[in-house]
């Protein structure tokens, strides 16, 4: 049983290792790849300030990963202070 569950994480680590292969991901893909919680990447996407597809006709969000290293090696500040700090001045934006 127990030779059994290693195979089983050997095969999400692959799976997780191939998956950091993809051009384009959705938003598990990139909690997966970034480590940033799922509702942390919605709220970037919400501000605008993470890139990302821009297709009009698909809900979901994609995300180029090529653009994503350039964003994070560009050193983004994404603490909750700093995003708490960029929705206020949103709303504060679309009251006006």
């Amino acid at each position: 049983m127990e030779e059994q569950e290693k195979v089983v994480d050997l095969l999400t680590e692959i799976k997780g290792l191939l998956a950091h292969n993809k051009k384009t991901m959705n938003v598990e893909d990139l909690a997966l790849y970034t480590g940033l919680s799922k509702s942390k990447i919605y709220k970037l996407t919400q501000l605008k300030l993470i890139p990302m597809g821009n297709n009009p006709h698909i809900r979901q969000k994609f995300f180029n990963k090529d653009t994503i290293d350039s964003w994070l090696l560009g050193e983004p500040d994404v603490s909750d202070e700093t995003l708490e700090e960029q929705f206020n001045r949103s709303l504060l934006r679309n009251r006006k």
